[in-house]
């Protein structure tokens, strides 16, 4: 049988998680474009807050609260959505839950919380979901993650139970084609995304967590999600990095293992120390109707990689010209700034008394660089102690991403950063700086190779 969706407006929409972080955006983005919403978290005043804002704004909106993991009261969601709009059309798995920390430290009480919240709470909403579907067709859409094929370190229960998410989502809908029912049934794969997801999470940590850049905004996500309520779809990936880092998980598993293995404790590090007796959202509500995460980061707007998933045209004409993740990837490395979520030192006026002497240079990758001995002229002047070849090299404070605690992140990975950093003896006579690439005058030759290839670890 074949599935046909709905337009969004024509939509009554189940949301989990409603009230931080993907599912907020996407809540407000859907009733934006006149969709009827069924909101569903445990946090039941920001519940009602949300649920004022958008039938304030224009839009139909009601709440039901519960636990995921709780079938009872998830039913009871449904019943509110049938009670209010006669109809269920679309629904999103999307809370979840998450700890930082070594598997072997974390109680094991905790490691089962992730999987009641994770993979019940789908598994819940699911089942649910296609009893409404059965008859007349429906969209189920699960929140998956990149860490659903690429497992990361200090997330270990949290990757397993993405893992759980895509087998079960893989296999939930292999079994309604196999009945032929009406029913859609996708996963989202989102790399690191600027949500409060870091707050939310339990730290076992002696340092406080933080995503590892590059970092993308919710918007994407949800709209997404929006597009996977109206046209039916098997897998969406959120973010170049999302597929690259899946590819390279299936395809060189070992190369992935040694790189994370390489950056345990620097990928994911803040450069801050932990926060005794942090609030986190494990057992208890920790949603206080935030899309974005607290700290200031460098966050891609856009993605083009997205832009082609979503309009096939676009998508030929870049398989045409190399593939798509490629071009994808080359593209989105040219963020577009809002002035308001990007982090820049060049571009966003940011003072240059943030970054001191003796200050650690990491990579996007989180691996080591160097260490600062004076900013000068809009560059990052990096000491010997480093260096292979006994001089100073110089990057542009154009390529800083964020500054925390001791530490400056660069938006390069490290190799890429030490490919285009400038040495002592790169300033010749009849060269300037652009950004951190020498530039020859009239008629030369870059010495720096721009080949175009990028790191995206």
């Amino acid at each position: 049988m074949k599935v046909q969706l709905k337009n969004i407006n024509e939509q009554v929409m189940v949301i989990t998680g409603a009230t931080s972080g993907i599912g907020l955006t996407t809540a407000r983005m859907a009733a934006k474009k006149g969709a009827k919403l069924v909101l569903v978290a445990r946090n039941e005043e920001a519940l009602r807050q949300l649920t004022d804002e958008i039938n304030a704004s224009g839009g139909q909106a009601v709440y039901s609260v519960a636990d995921v993991s709780d079938e009872n009261a998830m039913r009871q969601a449904a019943n509110k959505a049938m009670e209010s709009f006669g109809s269920i059309d679309t629904w999103v798995n999307n809370a979840g839950a998450s700890v930082y920390g070594r598997i072997t430290d974390v109680p094991t009480e905790d490691l089962r919380r992730i999987f009641e919240t994770n993979v019940w709470g789908v598994v819940n909403g699911s089942k649910i979901a296609v009893e409404h579907f059965r008859g007349r067709g429906g969209a189920i859409i699960n929140i998956g993650s990149e860490v659903s094929d690429a497992p990361v370190p200090l997330q270990g229960m949290y990757s397993a139970s993405k893992h759980a998410i895509k087998g079960f989502t893989d296999a939930l809908r292999m079994e309604l084609e196999a009945d032929r029912l009406p029913v859609s049934v996708t996963l989202i794969k989102p790399t690191a995304i600027h949500t409060p997801f870091v707050e939310n999470a339990k730290n076992y940590l002696p340092y406080e967590p933080q995503l590892p850049p590059p970092v993308f905004a919710p918007e994407l996500v949800a709209e997404a999600i929006l597009y996977s309520a109206r046209h039916p779809t098997r897998d969406f990936f959120i973010g170049e990095t999302a597929k690259a880092h899946s590819s390279m998980a299936l395809n060189a598993p070992r190369l992935y293992d040694k790189m994370n293995e390489s950056m345990i404790d620097s990928m994911q590090n803040s450069g801050e120390p932990a926060m005794p007796n942090r609030s986190d959202g494990l057992y208890q509500t920790n949603s206080k109707l935030h899309e974005r995460g607290s700290r200031e980061r460098f966050v891609f707007e856009d993605s083009l990689y997205q832009r082609a998933k979503m309009h096939p045209l676009v998508t030929s004409a870049l398989a045409i010209g190399g593939g798509v993740a490629i071009a994808a990837l080359i593209g989105s490395m040219r963020p577009k700034s809002d002035g308001k979520h990007m982090r820049n030192l060049g571009t966003q006026g940011m003072h240059m008394s943030d970054i001191r002497e003796k200050m650690e240079v990491v990579g996007a990758d989180g691996r080591h660089i160097g260490i600062i001995d004076r900013v000068e002229s809009g560059e990052i002047k990096l000491t010997r102690k480093d260096s292979d070849d006994n001089m100073h090299h110089f990057i542009s404070t154009d390529l800083v991403d964020s500054v925390s605690g001791n530490r400056v992140m660069l938006s390069q990975t490290a190799d890429m950063a030490r490919q285009n950093w400038r040495s002592d003896n790169d300033m010749q006579p009849g060269r300037r700086m652009r950004g951190n690439l020498p530039e020859t005058g009239s008629g030369g030759q870059n010495r720096l190779s721009t080949s175009g290839q990028s790191d995206t670890m």
